[in-house]
């Protein structure tokens, strides 16, 4: 099955464009948690069975396994253990290099964990990303507009009369690798958005921003032109109950933030 079958369906089976980014910090775990070996590890089996039957997927932030050290990559393992097979598995890791160092990065989120997908950094070029794009059945986002205030920097400067973000869209859509490419596009950035999606309707996107981040929602949902999209809402979602809660008021907090998020979605 390919990446971007596999997105459609879970669109489909789940009515919903959510995904949930697992960032999991040990001192905004709530307290129920810390009583197990791998709190990381249980916070983030009570999130998925809190809201698996109302997103498309969830998302992994290595970053935040991988200071925990062994607890943290038994976190990774044991959580897309817990991921329902028709789920898209997305790896943030921003990967970028070349020759064996990006063979290792493959074989490590493709081959090892068997992450559906991986956010990319394609500054170094064609060669840095091709042993991924070896894999298949998998897809790349690649960072094109990012949400962060940083993103100016260098994202829209002017590179032979277009912007850098639009080079790096362009190239990489020339690549020909059908249907292992999507972007990274922040939901702050709502007029690019709409030009992209009427440019490229069939193109998977992953959207950060909403949320914790302050991102409007509806504006961004009425100028989307494409289905292939994915929202991600972490903060918002994963930390939405008291530090002090129960279990029980913990799965309640997840869900409704999920069903939230879902019914904002479709009104807009």
């Amino acid at each position: 099955m390919t990446y971007t079958t596999k997105l459609d369906a879970a669109i489909a089976s789940s009515k919903s464009h959510v995904v949930v980014g697992l960032d999991p910090e040990l001192h905004k775990i709530p307290a129920i948690f810390h009583r197990f070996s791998n709190p990381v590890l249980e916070f983030n089996r009570m999130i998925i069975h809190s809201s698996k039957d109302h997103v498309a997927g969830y998302k992994l932030n290595m970053a935040f396994y991988e200071y925990l050290e062994e607890k943290g990559l038994e976190a990774i393992r044991a959580t897309l253990a817990e991921i329902p097979e028709g789920m898209i598995k997305i790896c943030d890791g921003k990967r970028g290099d070349i020759g064996n160092t990006a063979e290792l990065y493959a074989k490590t989120y493709f081959d090892n964990y068997n992450f559906d997908s991986l956010t990319v950094n394609a500054y170094m070029g064609k060669d840095s990303l091709e042993p991924f794009y070896e894999r298949e059945c998998k897809l790349l986002y690649i960072l094109a507009l990012t949400s962060n205030e940083g993103s100016r920097d260098f994202q829209h400067a002017e590179c032979e009369g277009k912007k850098l973000y639009e080079r790096i869209v362009e190239t990489s859509l020339e690549w020909e690798h059908t249907g292992k490419t999507g972007f990274v596009f922040g939901a702050n950035y709502v007029d690019e958005l709409r030009a992209f999606t009427t440019a490229h309707s069939d193109v998977p996107l992953l959207i950060p921003g909403i949320g914790a981040q302050g991102n409007e929602l509806v504006p961004l949902v009425r100028k989307m032109k494409s289905n292939r999209y994915l929202i991600n809402s972490s903060r918002s979602i994963i930390y939405s109950a008291k530090h002090d809660c129960s279990e029980i008021e913990f799965i309640e907090a997840v869900s409704e933030s999920v069903r939230s998020l879902n019914a904002e979605i479709r009104n807009a």
